[in-house]
């Protein structure tokens, strides 16, 4: 069951009716209920691997909290770990590095003993993965009490709205909203509308249709010129931002309805200077999980710079590593690793030189979009082969082809209303100034994208791209 389908509008219509009629212990039963009808409706199968997987947390968590042996403590945490780091290994990587294995046999000249397996990828198991192992890290040190229920705990695991693409919510700020009361406000109606239609106009009108641009663009790699490679690249930009900022908006809109507050996921990262600043705004679930629970344990920025180097790599390397079980992701990983260090050794020199002017800013922005733009190439790949043509195409001829000509077209068409909307919320420093609009320019602003949606949103359009995730 997808955001963009008429089976959700319909399912959530029910939860919604519902919800509103129960009592705060009946409303959590029911989504307990309600999120895993939402998530057997790809395959009830892997019902039963979420239910092992937050058993064996829940009560990792539970020893933890009773005992104060150090040792013990360990090895709960190191149980649950294990546990769950052994599951994503083997559904999400076993393949690839059994494959990537019997490669490197063949390439030696030696017969590989053992085959792939062809296993199917649960939806989301990256995403509530992370989010129960943040929650026994949690317990482990002593910033969360356990939940005691176990319908409560598998509700945090488990609710629909952010179960199968995020955003990663932490304990520490949704727990509080499963155990306590929560109040339906209008405020909390009308933000949860405008996220709702602001996330469905973000994947049906503006990253549904840009796929089709991009996905002809990438099955062509090899006859594009300069251009039109790099219109593939600003086009995949924005549409994998407006497919994923879509999903959380939706997510978060959803659960607004609800009475819950799911956190920011983005926070217009494009209009980054640097690439510091957009791992502070891009997927900000994900980029602050690997802060607390990876970068900062293997030692941050404590050590010398060549430790500091080193931790920010393994960091994006395994981030690379997470999005995707192939060497592209991995080599996706080392860039963003890179660009981080490479910002790192050379920001206050910059800055000296160049000054902190509006002009500056400006290009700064650009020119950390290009870069951007240029990882996505790697990230869209689906080979090393396929990067090496787009690559060596970049330095081909820039000519203003038919095509080229008309893949401009369609990214102007399909993104030039994102950036205008963008570009206020920017200047404005603030996600929501239509809500200081008068009444009937805020009518006509959601009116008009109402339009859209429903005259040019793709019907049969794709899944999201981070359910693969």
């Amino acid at each position: 069951m997808v955001f963009n389908s008429l089976e959700f509008f319909v399912f959530f219509a029910l939860v919604y009716f519902l919800y509103r009629k129960l009592s705060h212990a009946q409303q959590n039963l029911m989504l307990l209920a309600a999120s895993l009808i939402f998530y057997g409706w790809w395959d009830w199968r892997f019902l039963f691997l979420l239910l092992l997987s937050s058993t064996i947390d829940y009560f990792a968590a539970a020893l933890i909290a009773r005992t104060g042996e150090r040792k013990l403590r360990v090895r709960y945490l190191g149980l649950s770990m294990i546990s769950n780091l052994t599951i994503l290994g083997f559904f999400k990587y076993y393949d690839f590095f059994a494959g990537s294995f019997q490669s490197l046999l063949q390439g030696l000249g030696l017969e590989a003993g053992y085959t792939t397996l062809n296993i199917v990828l649960p939806v989301g198991i990256s995403f509530y993965t992370f989010q129960a192992m943040s929650y026994t890290i949690d317990v482990y040190r002593g910033e969360l009490a356990p939940i005691k229920k176990f319908s409560d705990f598998f509700l945090f695991i488990t609710f629909f709205p952010q179960l199968v693409a995020g955003p990663i919510e932490r304990a520490t700020h949704l727990a509080p909203q499963i155990l306590g009361p929560r109040e339906c406000t209008a405020e909390k109606n009308r933000e949860g509308v405008w996220l709702f239609l602001w996330g469905l106009f973000k994947k049906v009108v503006i990253a549904d249709n840009l796929a089709l641009v991009v996905n002809q663009a990438f099955a062509q790699a090899s006859g594009l010129n300069g251009l039109e490679t790099a219109l593939a690249a600003y086009a995949f930009a924005v549409q994998i931002y407006c497919d994923f900022s879509g999903y959380s908006d939706i997510a978060r809109g959803g659960a607004k309805l609800l009475g819950f507050d799911l956190m920011l996921n983005f926070n217009l990262p494009y209009f980054s200077q640097n690439p510091s600043e957009f791992w502070k705004r891009w997927h900000i679930s994900l980029s602050t999980w690997l802060r607390d629970y990876l970068y900062i344990p293997l030692g941050g920025n404590r050590g010398s710079a060549g430790q500091t180097y080193r931790n920010l790599m393994l960091t994006m390397l395994l981030g690379g590593l997470w999005h995707g079980a192939a060497w592209t992701f991995a080599a996706w990983g080392a860039y963003q690793g890179a660009l981080l260090i490479g910002h790192r050794m050379s920001a206050e020199r910059l800055q000296r030189w160049l000054g902190n002017g509006n002009g500056v800013r400006v290009l700064n922005v650009a020119f950390n979009f290009q870069l951007v733009a240029l990882g996505w190439l790697i990230f869209r790949a689906e080979s090393f082969a396929q990067l090496q043509e787009l690559l060596l195409n970049l330095f081909s001829g820039w000519q203003l082809t038919t095509n080229a000509m008309n893949m401009l077209k369609d990214f102007l068409a399909y993104s030039s209303l994102l950036v205008a909307f963008q570009v206020v919320q920017r200047f404005r420093k603030d996600l929501l100034p239509h809500y200081q609009w008068p009444a009937g320019l805020r009518l006509a602003w959601y009116s008009l994208l109402a339009y859209l949606v429903f005259a040019y949103g793709v019907v049969h359009g794709e899944d999201f791209i981070y359910f693969q995730f």
